[in-house]
């Protein structure tokens, strides 16, 4: 990299305020704040942070920024992204990993407790100025057990959480070694019987598309509570609606879906065992601009020192 040389770098004007004050002078910045806007400052720009709620879009501006270097983005997921191209013209990728991980393991909790002290009946109740006379949920989380599919940034936070509250944990690992309460990722299907929760926080990929489908759900427990925070894609949702019409599983709770948004008449939306939370756990904090524009500052004087990024994804792998 010529020092002598601004770089330019096109930024979304979401998080101008939080970025602007702390670039260091040989940043030109570009701010767009619309997908026409990206798409006339993606060419040219050697720093791209590209984010738009439509991925569509997203890709696009991707797409013209054929001088990119390094994009850097606050999603953690990948998928939807051309990653081949990133890679065939060599561009670093960094991604939000954890950025939301506090947030969602929190809402992990809630999805929890929700079910099992049946909260969305109290809510109804009051709607309607009904003083119930008994708990419609009676579950306690303290001596419960749940398997947690991803053990990523989310998961090391959903663990401590749950082991505060009396939950056996046992988490997926590639290598699980012979540490307690871990199985290898050949391992968990024959145990999905033993768990009260399965948690979902995986990468999306082409790996983990349908990991959960008909066969994982017949084995699931009666009472068995599914709650996905990982993509909608990891859950064949064919197969489990059937599994919830015909009460072959207690619950499920989906902070993702597939498509989203969830059309309006899907079934989903009316079946009394389903919570969906329209994909708003990574959402629910007041600190998630802050938290990746100070990741952005920390790699952009990386990457003007040439040292290696953090967060970096593995474009092969996705994530």
């Amino acid at each position: 990299m010529d020092h002598r040389i601004a770089v330019i770098a096109t930024l979304p004007a979401m998080v101008r305020a939080q970025l602007e004050p702390s670039l260091p002078d040989w940043v030109q910045p570009r701010w767009f704040s619309s997908r026409e806007q990206a798409y006339a400052l993606a060419p040219g720009a050697e720093i791209g942070w590209l984010d738009m709620p439509d991925t569509d879009a997203m890709t696009q501006a991707i797409t013209l920024a054929t001088d990119m270097r390094w994009l850097s983005s606050l999603i953690a997921g990948m998928d939807g992204l051309p990653l081949p191209l990133l890679h065939q013209r060599g561009v670093m990728v960094t991604n939000g990993v954890g950025i939301n991980a506090i947030t969602i393991a929190e809402y992990v909790v809630m999805a929890m407790l929700t079910i099992a002290k049946g909260y969305r009946t109290v809510v109804q109740a009051q709607l309607r100025h009904e003083w119930l006379k008994d708990s419609p949920g009676k579950v306690e989380l303290a001596g419960s057990r749940a398997l947690m599919l991803g053990y990523g940034g989310i998961g090391q936070l959903v663990e401590p959480r749950l082991h505060a509250m009396g939950v056996e944990v046992t988490v997926v690992r590639r290598t699980p070694g012979g540490a307690a309460h871990t199985l290898g990722p050949d391992a968990w299907r024959e145990r999905l019987g033993d768990f009260d929760w399965v948690i979902l926080a995986v990468p999306g990929t082409a790996e983990t598309r349908h990991l959960i489908g008909a066969p994982e759900l017949a084995r699931m427990k009666s009472g068995a509570v599914l709650i996905n925070v990982a993509r909608g894609s990891v859950v064949d949702q064919d197969a489990l609606v059937e599994a919830l019409q015909q009460r072959r599983i207690g619950a499920a709770f989906l902070d993702v879906t597939e498509p989203e948004p969830l059309p309006p008449e899907h079934v989903l939306w009316s079946l009394d065992n389903a919570h969906i939370s329209m994909h708003l756990s990574g959402r629910a904090q007041d600190r998630m601009f802050e938290r990746a524009a100070q990741r952005f500052l920390d790699n952009l004087a990386r990457y003007r020192a040439g040292e290696p990024l953090q967060f970096q994804v593995d474009l092969q792998r996705g994530y």
